[in-house]
């Protein structure tokens, strides 16, 4: 009798192993599914850039978007709109305007997931004169009252006279300690946006109130107008800046602070990402204890191999390379080297970010397209969606142990 039930037993474990790995890595897929999140043309908007994308602590997704009208560039008047999605990014709710002021320019919308209390922050600029707070605690169906905090930028005014002021874009990060970090490109050169300082600002009580850091990175002969940055905290808890700048070298700017406000690190360029002089992004995707393994996410458009240049150009600058080739890479030691490259769209490609929810999926929301082929007039910003395996070519998964993503 026991000898007949053992093997059925043994299969019915088996079974159940499976399924939890599957549903916990994700779809499996071979192929890369996409779907089209924003739209130019649509809702009176010209066109459609600048994506920001998180997942909260209860694992719905939240798309943001510049929507444009008028000749849709930096400065027409623009609307910060949403979508959100409670099954990984499966299906999703209409677009609706989180941030919007009649004829002016809305953009940047730049959020934070507050792990601590649930709740997710969002910070925007206004005619890149004026920055806003706003905050949702329902998973972004609803937001509070915008907070103008100017004030904190204005601090840095003391120190670098700007007139042009953006917070991230992209997300900005919590720290372990439960501080929220955003990091802030400022200009003094107006509507050109050039010259530039990276700087940042934070709050230590869940957005409630800000406070101005130290420049993390400033504007010389080395670093070359620097500006979008996106961060992460490494597990040894400091705070790394990847900074978008014009070097004629073509690579990242990369600077540490043991807090992300103060004591950042002389900024040095990366070997390991190639610079187009486009925003990126920086993600975690697990970290030790919690998961088997450390890992950390980059996405940017690798057009390293593409020969085309144009575009502005001035005489400290680098001459522009052609946005495409979007391409996710993916470090196991914290940044040191970054060993996982796949390419998710070869054709022209632009800004993005990227979630992780807590099933073990990326996500990862990009430009996509240009007008008449001018990759600053976004046709649509695509959404796609893929696992470790995908990633890494399945070399990598999820293990059974690891305690599900954004467990924090």
């Amino acid at each position: 009798m026991m000898k007949n039930i053992m093997p059925k037993l043994l299969l019915v474990c088996l079974s159940l192993s499976f399924l939890f790995l599957f549903s916990f890595e994700g779809r499996g897929q071979s192929t890369l599914p996409k779907q089209v999140l924003f739209e130019a043309g649509q809702d009176g908007y010209t066109t459609c850039r600048i994506p920001a994308l998180v997942a909260t602590k209860q694992g719905t997704l939240l798309a943001f978007c510049a929507a444009r009208k008028g000749d849709g560039y930096d400065w027409a008047p623009i609307d910060v709109v949403m979508r959100r999605s409670t099954d990984s990014g499966k299906t999703w709710s209409p677009s609706r305007v989180v941030a919007h002021k009649e004829g002016q320019t809305c953009d940047n919308g730049t959020p934070i997931v507050d792990y601590k209390t649930g709740e997710v922050h969002l910070l925007y600029q206004i005619n890149y004169a004026k920055c806003f707070w706003v905050c949702s605690s329902d998973d972004g169906v609803t937001w509070s009252e915008p907070v103008d905090i100017t004030s904190v930028i204005e601090t840095y005014k003391k120190i670098y006279p700007w007139n042009v002021l953006a917070p991230g874009p992209g997300h900005g990060i919590q720290l372990a300690n439960g501080r929220l970090v955003v990091p802030f490109w400022l200009s003094t050169g107006g509507k050109s946006h050039r010259p530039s300082i990276v700087v940042s600002a934070h709050s230590d009580d869940h957005g409630r109130t800000w406070k101005p850091g130290e420049v993390a990175v400033p504007d010389n002969d080395d670093t070359v107008i620097p500006n979008e940055t996106c961060s992460i905290q490494l597990a040894d808890g400091r705070v790394m800046f990847n900074s978008r700048n014009e070097s004629p070298q073509h690579k990242r700017l990369i600077t540490y602070s043991a807090d992300g406000a103060a004591g950042w690190s002389k900024p040095v360029f990366s070997e390991d990402f190639f610079e187009p002089i486009c925003q990126a992004t920086l993600c975690r995707f697990s970290i030790k204890p919690e998961q088997s393994k450390n890992r950390i996410l980059f996405c940017n458009p690798d057009s390293r191999d593409n020969p085309w240049e144009g575009g502005k150009s001035t005489p400290r600058s680098g001459k522009v390379r052609r946005r495409c080739n979007l391409t996710m890479r993916m470090s196991y030691d914290e940044g040191d080297t970054w060993p996982v490259s796949k390419v998710i769209d070869p054709e022209v490609t632009g800004y993005s970010d990227v979630a992780v929810t807590p099933d073990g999926l990326i996500h990862c929301l990009y430009e996509s397209g240009g007008k008449g082929g001018n990759m600053y007039m976004t046709n649509q910003l695509v959404f796609a969606s893929f696992d470790l395996p995908w990633l890494t070519d399945g070399k990598d998964r999820l293990e059974a142990s690891d305690k599900p993503l954004n467990s924090r």
